[in-house]
């Protein structure tokens, strides 16, 4: 890939982002008690993100659900556990003045939040043990949330697939269209949806375009995750990954 459409990337997927966070703040919810949208009030975190690590073509892109509440909603990195992300990514998110109205069980912290974000730090885990520095994993790969919302109800946060028919259709419809721009931007070798929901996402928008794999979801939530998440890591991204070198004995 030439240097120019690296470069060129970059501001193009900014503004696709800028897009996706304008038509997120105008869709209506019902479900959801509190909606969060880390785009806006953590956009200083995503934009770095972005421009450190976004400009990149030709990887393999990796594709999760939404943000959680202790990870992307505080820093604006998808998986981002605070610490995560202050330590290898070394990324210092600051918040915006002004924050969305706050579920009393989630409060907005930013960079002082001090909760353990299980996905973020198992997903990022992996890549640190994996790759060293950060950017020797971005050379292969990339990390995108489908949805940029994060849905609190209750006691619990909520995925996209907990909404209503109404609210899921106008989500997909403008999660489909930034996904697909991003898709035209990145062109990505391969898509890895990390939980079944992003792997229907891609399989439904993109059809048989590009490879497509699935890696189970890293929660503690799952069963799955909590075997071994980095041996099914491993598995799932093998076709894309460097080979380890043996050590001499």
């Amino acid at each position: 890939m030439s240097t120019h459409r690296t470069v060129a990337a970059r501001p193009a997927l900014l503004n696709t982002v800028r897009r996706l966070r304008r038509e997120a703040e105008a869709l209506k919810w019902s479900t959801p008690s509190h909606v969060y949208n880390p785009l806006r009030y953590a956009w200083n975190g995503q934009r770095e993100y972005l421009e450190r690590f976004g400009g990149r073509c030709g990887r393999v892109l990796l594709l999760g659900i939404n943000p959680g509440p202790w990870g992307m909603a505080q820093t604006g990195v998808p998986f981002g556990d605070p610490a995560v992300v202050r330590t290898w990514f070394r990324i210092e998110s600051r918040l915006a003045r002004t924050l969305p109205d706050q579920h009393p069980k989630y409060p907005i912290l930013g960079m002082a939040c001090h909760r353990y974000e299980g996905s973020g730090s198992r997903l990022w885990g992996w890549a640190q043990r994996r790759f060293g520095e950060p950017e020797q994993f971005f050379e292969r790969f990339f990390v995108w949330n489908y949805c940029p919302l994060l849905f609190l109800h209750a006691n619990h946060n909520l995925t996209p697939q907990h909404l209503n028919r109404r609210e899921a259709q106008a989500l997909t419809a403008v999660c489909d269209r930034a996904l697909a721009r991003v898709v035209q931007l990145l062109e990505p070798v391969a898509i890895v949806g990390i939980g079944r929901y992003a792997e229907l996402r891609a399989q439904q928008l993109l059809g048989d375009r590009l490879p497509l794999a699935y890696l189970p979801h890293p929660s503690p939530a799952s069963p799955a995750a909590n075997r071994h998440w980095p041996v099914l890591a491993e598995r799932a991204l093998k076709p894309w990954l460097p080979v380890r070198r043996m050590r001499k004995p």
